[in-house]
């Protein structure tokens, strides 16, 4: 999911209540039962759930469900409109509506504003939920705050790399059919020696070309990725080797994010910035670039055109996050799309410079206005730990538990970028950090000089920090 799209508004249109027209008997009744109808259940103990985004709607409403069943208690999901979602949740809060959310989903990167102003706190992790041996260390890292764990963690989402596999398989059928036809040359002669001893050379055989021999075409870093280009005899239908939306940060980050530091691995340490260093200079060189090889208009460029030139088949390989897997998918049963297409973690800048994508985890906090904590942890882990069996196919976002989508290779994939990615910061120094940096990188594509802006993206949030 695109990082700027992750933070738009939702717009939640709220049915008005229909007015009574009649002051008869018969519209008194029809008043009362309604109200009675949207009045909770005061029988039960209950708790409020916010979350901001439409997609989870059907699901959390099967968890709460399914929660309340096992418990004999009601949770009571709210959507709420993600346009200033963390002050709508204080505001609740300090007013003690009665609808405040005692559990809400929360981007990571807002856990630090949560956990300073009340809204997050330590989570009562009883079930110890939140160790290594059930999540990756991205995700745990990613609910960390001041060394303590503020929320749980509960899906992610991170970029890796799509190919087109028909592609890549008939390429790959190509080369070796190459490489064994120069053999044959090379090795005429011992043919001819062979028949004359009585023996019959083999008839050819149509090679099958499985999955690891197409794996290992993949380019691990854009050397391999310029040398393929080069060498590649395209089908009359593809346009391009590689593009992506260069315009977004979420799609760039890789080039930079082993090397760029803010706030270390769990994004809250002021001490540990470091944005101007050799080798992010390097990294960024690299990428500049790319753009006389590849020739994307970083203006004109947008995720959802670039997904579909990749499902017309005009692409070999694209950046993605996990979004485009149910499109594809949805793009194969409609018909739409001809191909079959594989998952890959991103290149590395180079074969001497390593990469690190950027990674955004949804996690559960506890409100420490709540006055059910204990029951509001319970559902967390709950949703978070257990009810997770269906999560991707009815929502598309990916658990974050290690023991979830073992059997989808390309959700497996993702897990292995995810697991070496580095999440979102929380500081709220630098909260337009990536603003930020995404000026500096589109200034770079289109030419500008690399260390110039790298110095004064330093100092603008070191600026910041002090």
């Amino acid at each position: 999911m695109s990082l700027k799209r992750r933070l738009l508004a939702i717009v939640v249109l709220l049915g008005l209540l229909a007015g009574v027209c009649y002051v008869g008997l018969s519209g008194l009744q029809l008043r009362q039962e309604m109200e009675e109808n949207e009045a909770p259940d005061t029988s039960k103990e209950t708790i409020y759930f916010w979350y901001s985004d439409a997609e989870m709607t059907d699901f959390l409403g099967s968890a709460a469900v399914a929660f309340g069943e096992k418990k004999d208690v009601r949770v009571i999901p709210k959507l709420v409109s993600d346009n200033k979602y963390l002050e709508a949740i204080n505001k609740a809060s300090l007013e003690g509506d009665q609808m405040m959310p005692d559990a809400y989903l929360i981007s990571n990167d807002f856990l630090g504003q949560a956990y300073l102003a009340g809204l997050a706190e330590r989570i009562d992790d009883q079930r110890r939920l939140c160790t290594a041996e059930k999540f990756p260390q991205t995700a745990l890292s990613a609910v960390t705050y001041m060394d303590r764990i503020v929320a749980y963690p509960y899906y992610y989402d991170t970029s890796v790399l799509l190919y087109n596999k028909t592609y890549l398989e008939a390429w790959t059928a190509a080369q070796l059919a190459a490489q064994d036809g120069e053999g044959q040359e090379g090795s005429e002669d011992s043919g001819q020696a062979s028949e004359q001893e009585g023996q019959v050379p083999e008839d050819e055989e149509t090679l099958e070309i499985t999955q690891d021999m197409i794996e290992d075409g993949i380019p691990a870093n854009f050397d391999e990725l310029l040398a393929f280009a080069d060498n590649y005899d395209a089908p009359e239908n593809v346009e391009a080797v590689l593009k992506w939306d260069v315009s977004d940060i979420f799609y760039n980050y890789y080039f930079v994010g082993n090397y760029m530091v803010v706030g270390g691995e769990t994004g809250d340490d002021e001490s540990m910035i470091n944005i101007y260093n050799e080798e992010v200079k390097k990294c960024l060189e690299i990428y500049q670039a790319l753009n006389q090889f590849f020739f994307i208009d970083a203006d004109a460029v947008e995720y959802e055109s670039v997904l579909q030139e990749f499902i017309e088949g005009k692409l070999v390989f694209t950046v993605v996050t996990a979004d485009a897997l149910k499109k594809l998918e949805q793009a194969k049963a409609d018909g739409a799309f001809a191909y079959e297409y594989g998952i890959a973690t991103v290149p590395k800048p180079s074969a001497q410079l390593g990469g690190r994508s950027l990674s955004a985890t949804g996690c559960v906090a506890i409100n420490g206005y709540s006055d059910q904590k204990e029951l509001a942890n319970e559902f967390a882990a709950f949703l978070t730990g257990g009810y997770l069996g269906d999560l991707y196919a009815r929502t598309g976002k990916v658990s974050a538990k290690l023991s979830e989508n073992t059997e989808n290779v390309h959700l497996m994939t993702f897990m292995e970028e995810y697991k070496n990615s580095i999440s979102l910061p929380k500081m709220i120094e630098t909260s337009n950090y990536w603003i930020q940096l995404e000026v500096a990188f589109a200034k770079i594509w289109s030419g500008a000089d690399v260390d110039t802006q790298l110095q004064e993206l330093n100092a603008q949030i070191l600026s910041q920090i002090e």
